[in-house]
């Protein structure tokens, strides 16, 4: 048997635990609560307990297991493997890699979550065999991952990547990171639905008016809407695609990506949302970088953070981190 590994992906809600092969095939996962309440050590301790078990039920020996990688959402000092502080999980400076190598006796290592899931497509995804790709993430909010050269980019302290935070807007919108007019205030989830509420608040007629008032509108919803020929619904999807084709448009001069794959629970509308992302991407990019770049749909779904962050320490094991 050739070696395998470990991947958590783990999120605010519940955690996913990964057994990944050598060319990045998922083997076994299982999927568990995150029970932010009972500690750090508690919860680390448990999901150690769970990786065990899994290789069990998949009839792999522990001695085949050659690492393990954490995809975390939050702040972290990436070298020494060390949480400073996560979002939406009360952990703060944890030496994870410290005391999970103590507990499983293999090599670990974290990421942020979006790098993972970049690294997961770029290993055995929509970009698979690219040197230069960049992942878009869309969803509650807007996020990202580099992949440059066949190395995942993580900046001088692990900011590479947070494209929801590219400002498009002077006076746009307050971000939950404090500055106004970030992309992820119009092309999130959270931020196309502000758009409808705001403007069946300025009297504008659309399908959509009772669930934003009363405050269950979705973003699959406007998409659903739009094809119904809802004005305001297309309307906010112009301008979500619009604003987030500004962010590609820049990225491909710094970057040059071959491809950018566009993930999350919105890339799901499929070609609405393809369709006015491509039109709004020609319009603004630079001709050269039009040229042979690809928008595509994210092909590994949720499963990208875990099959990435088992990539953390499988890639790290061959050409510190190159992707291809």
């Amino acid at each position: 048997m050739g070696k395998c590994y470990l991947g958590i992906d783990l999120g605010g809600t519940s955690a996913k635990l990964g057994v990944v092969d050598e060319s990045g095939a998922l083997l076994h996962q299982r999927e568990e609560p995150t029970l932010s309440d009972e500690g750090a050590e508690d919860g680390l301790l448990r999901m150690a307990s769970s990786l065990r078990r899994l290789t069990r039920e998949v009839g792999i020996p522990w001695d085949a297991v050659a690492g393990l990688g954490l995809g975390l959402p939050g702040f972290l000092d990436i070298p020494r493997g060390r949480i400073i502080r996560l979002t939406n999980i009360p952990w703060e400076d944890v030496p994870v890699k410290e005391y999970l190598e103590q507990e499983l006796q293999i090599p670990v290592a974290i990421d942020n979550d979006a790098n993972a899931a970049a690294l997961g497509e770029a290993w055995s995804g929509a970009g698979a065999g690219r040197s230069d790709l960049i992942l878009v993430t869309l969803g509650t909010g807007v996020g990202g991952g580099l992949v440059t050269g066949g190395r995942l980019v993580r900046g001088v302290n692990g900011m590479a990547g947070e494209i929801g935070h590219i400002r498009v807007e002077e006076r746009g919108a307050l971000c939950g990171c404090g500055q106004r007019g970030c992309v992820e205030t119009i092309s999130s989830a959270t931020g196309m639905t502000r758009l409808v509420r705001e403007a069946v608040l300025s009297g504008g007629e659309t399908i959509l008016a009772k669930k934003a008032q009363s405050g269950s509108l979705e973003a699959r919803g406007i998409f659903e809407a739009a094809e119904l020929g809802d004005p305001i619904a297309l309307k906010v999807i112009d301008a979500a695609t619009d604003a987030l084709a500004r962010v590609m448009a820049v990225l491909s001069v710094v970057t040059n990506p071959e491809v950018f794959i566009i993930g999350g629970g919105i890339s799901k509308a499929g070609e609405g949302l393809f369709a006015p992302l491509r039109q709004a991407y020609a319009k603004h990019a630079l001709p050269q970088a039009l040229e042979n770049v690809q928008i595509v749909p994210a092909q590994l779904g949720n499963d990208a953070g875990m099959i990435g962050a088992a990539g953390l320490t499988a890639k790290r094991e061959k050409m510190s981190y190159n992707i291809i």
